[in-house]
């Protein structure tokens, strides 16, 4: 199968290259578009809706040039949303927390910059794919326990969160990602604790109070192997009484939406996640404390 690598952007999409402290990034605007007017409402928000978003690749792979190739980019285009893409360090030159440390370097880079980027310091987002989203879940977690970022919002697809085996990762045959992949990319990042308890900073399913976590949303196929630890992921989040969704596909496939975007799954997927992101820009903020 030919992977639908896209690494360059959008015609409609600006794209400047900046350095947060140690990690390169990227910042993505629309080009035609002020910032804010999303295409739902059309109504000046001053300011956009400010996205971190962060690559997957298992921790161990991937840069941030695959925010083209992601969900992401269309926030830009579409709904007039800033993107922030960072290029942490990968775990086969640093384990945890390198990369949990890099992307919160980022995030605080959003709030202190807000102005500069064009975003509202009252919705500043986080999301990512596999790996990506363990990491915006980790972020929201950070950022709760520190007081450091209020987050309005997290879209943690399909993430990678648990090092532990669960039953849909335990036994896995999936397409693109499985059982031995999984072992061995949580045994690059966690090094001699993968197969412990750890800090949820780097397994999020290693947490034990979801209060005050942002509203969340995400999707995964039902026969990957990340389809029980998010299911679980929302369901605790539900518990603790945050909006939280999950759509479930029927595929073993895991990223199918960036594999085969263009496939029936994969629009539906696409729709739907845009669909949702569409209510968040309009129901969730969260006002920064200083």
């Amino acid at each position: 199968m030919r992977l639908p690598y896209k690494l360059w952007p959008d015609k409609d999409v600006r794209v400047d290259r900046i350095r947060i402290g140690r990690i390169p990034a990227l910042v993505l605007r629309p080009k035609d578009k002020g910032y804010g007017k999303a295409e739902t409402s059309g109504k000046d928000l001053k300011g956009a809706p400010g996205v971190l978003w962060i690559h997957g690749g298992g921790y161990m792979l991937g840069m941030k040039e695959i925010v083209f190739m992601g969900r992401a980019e269309a926030l830009v285009k579409k709904y007039g949303a800033v993107v922030l893409s960072p290029g942490y360090r990968l775990s086969f030159r640093a384990p945890f927390p390198a990369a949990a440390d890099d992307c919160y370097e980022a995030l605080l880079y959003m709030k202190a910059h807000a102005a500069k980027l064009g975003i509202r310091d009252d919705q500043i987002m986080v999301g990512g794919e596999s790996a990506g989203g363990g990491l915006a879940a980790a972020l929201c977690m950070m950022a709760r326990d520190r007081g450091s970022v209020r987050i309005a919002f997290q879209m943690p697809l399909y993430p990678m969160i648990d090092n532990f085996d669960t039953e849909s990762s335990k036994d896995n045959h999936g397409r693109v990602w499985n059982t031995k992949k999984n072992r061995r990319a949580w045994k690059m990042y966690l090094r001699k604790d993968a197969g412990r308890t750890v800090s949820p900073y780097a397994a999020p399913a290693r947490q034990t109070d979801h209060s005050c976590l942002p509203p969340a949303y995400t999707f995964v196929g039902e026969g990957e192997p990340f389809y029980c630890e998010t299911l679980a992921y929302i369901k605790k989040l539900q518990q603790a009484g945050i909006p939280a969704k999950v759509d479930v596909y029927p595929t073993d496939m895991h990223a199918f939406d960036m594999m085969r975007p263009e496939s029936a799954l994969g629009r539906k997927a696409v729709s739907r996640f845009e669909e949702e992101f569409r209510y968040a820009v309009e129901h969730y903020f969260a006002p920064q404390d200083d």
